[in-house]
């Protein structure tokens, strides 16, 4: 297909610059597949939008504090650098813009320095030195890695905005955005008509982000992020499956990690490793009988995916409304959910 078949009219007017308090009362865009019917309702809605017995599946990545300002050395200019992953004996994966070289130093708080070892077209690591963990000290020092359309710097309220309830296995450079919008109210809600929760764990990175620039979308390749679907989860999934009920994906990365597991062993199963899956219209989705989502940025791999998954004229059609009736977008906007 052609990426320009991805594009719809924007106004940047409705980009989210803080999250809806509490955060279930965000809006949500409803589209039953069966009869193309559209609905304007609220996250909290969910309880009765949902049947007993169907299981949402939620990411419980947590988001690090990965954003940090640094001085290139020797000439002591200013640098933004995002730490992307930890890749064992003090390696770090990094993003930062500018012109390295192996050997060059980037300084950060006196106690904490990074030399960069390899730079070129597959991206940068770094040797880190520091007098505590890395991780703690994009803990003590680093900012929530928001994305570059809220344009505002990063708050100490984002620590809590930009995570959603369920995070627990730090590792995200951003947040699963869909599970933004859950609160403990509307958890106990769910619970108390027998809709179950799952949690698998995919690690947001920039392959998630990657821009497509081929402009047949069959030519862009997807960067490895890092999943894991415990054995609770697995098991939660395959009993939702046999009793007919249905499984709710919070996200577009929980659709990629259950359907990179269905994909090889043909349902989900425990199961961890790297996930590039790219899933573009046409897909056979094997796992997710339901998708909940935020709004998503054109030309983007996420469009691609909930295209696939609801059809192109549908998710066309779901945007032009949501425009028209000024709903909130991107990730502390509103959402959609797929029946």
């Amino acid at each position: 297909m052609e990426l320009a078949a991805f594009d719809f009219p924007f106004d940047p007017s409705l980009v989210a610059s803080q999250p809806l308090l509490p955060r279930d009362r965000a809006r949500l865009l409803v589209l039953d597949r069966r009869t193309s019917r559209l609905d304007h309702r609220q996250v909290a809605d969910l309880p009765v939008l949902l049947e007993p017995g169907d299981l949402l599946v939620v990411n419980d990545t947590k988001v690090l504090a990965a954003r940090v300002m640094g001085t290139k050395q020797p000439a002591g200019k200013s640098v933004e650098v995002l730490f992307v992953k930890d890749l064992g004996e003090g390696l770090w994966e990094i993003m930062v813009k500018g012109t390295f070289r192996a050997g060059q130093v980037i300084e950060f708080d006196g106690a904490c320095r990074a030399t960069i070892v390899k730079r070129d077209a597959t991206g940068t690591t770094v040797k880190m030195e520091s007098a505590r963990p890395v991780e703690q000290f994009l803990r003590e020092s680093g900012e929530m890695p928001l994305p570059p359309y809220i344009k505002r710097k990063p708050g100490r309220e984002d620590h809590n905005w930009y995570q959603t309830a369920f995070a627990k296995h730090e590792g995200a450079i951003a947040a699963p955005t869909a599970g933004l919008h859950f609160t403990p109210e509307l958890l106990a809600r769910l619970a108390e008509r027998s809709i179950g929760v799952a949690a698998i764990t995919l690690h947001v990175g920039p392959g998630t982000f990657k821009p497509v620039v081929a402009e047949r979308i069959e030519d862009h390749q997807m960067g490895g992020e890092r999943f894991e679907v415990g054995a609770e989860a697995a098991e939660a999934i395959a009993r939702t499956k046999q009793e007919g009920r249905r499984v709710v994906a919070v996200g577009t990365t929980v659709v990629r990690t259950l359907e990179t597991v269905a994909q090889v062993q043909g349902r989900v199963v425990p199961a961890g490793g790297e996930s590039r899956l790219f899933i573009t219209p046409g897909f056979q989705f094997q796992a997710v009988d339901a998708l909940m989502t935020n709004f998503h940025l054109p030309r983007t791999t996420l469009l691609m995916l909930v295209s696939a998954f609801a059809g192109v004229d549908r998710v066309r059609g779901m945007y032009d409304e949501a425009v028209k009736e000024r709903y909130r977008f991107y990730s502390y906007g509103d959402a959609m959910l797929i029946l």
